[in-house]
């Protein structure tokens, strides 16, 4: 997944900071989007994942107008938890690192408990 950062992306826009960078909820965000591309087409119609823990280390800052590109590899499955080992990168190097683990849910089921 690759992010061109603008305004809208960075921690005053997001108010989450003071500063006009990449803000860590976009950037969590994006390798959300990443882990959910690794399994893309592997999971049976009818079931998703959803997030349940992000452990993220957001080591370096990301400005406006900087392409970042996040990866996810699945590391490991325990049961139904898919565990996903993710990084981000910009044009100087790491900026992020840490483990995303989602759940297989069935789509319908996982609904119901909204209502």
């Amino acid at each position: 997944m690759v992010l061109d950062v603008t305004h809208d992306d960075t921690a005053v826009a997001m108010h989450t900071g003071e500063v006009p960078v990449l803000s860590t909820p976009r950037l969590v965000a994006l390798c959300e989007q990443a882990s959910l591309q690794a399994v893309r087409g592997q999971v049976p119609e009818g079931r998703t994942t959803v997030g349940m823990r992000v452990q993220l280390d957001h080591l370096a800052p990301t400005a406006v107008g900087s392409k970042v590109t996040a990866e996810a590899r699945l590391d490991k499955i325990e049961g139904r938890r898919l565990i996903f080992a993710v990084s981000a990168s910009d044009e100087r190097g790491l900026v992020a690192a840490g483990k995303i683990t989602r759940v297989v849910v069935d789509v319908e089921a996982f609904m119901e408990k909204c209502s």
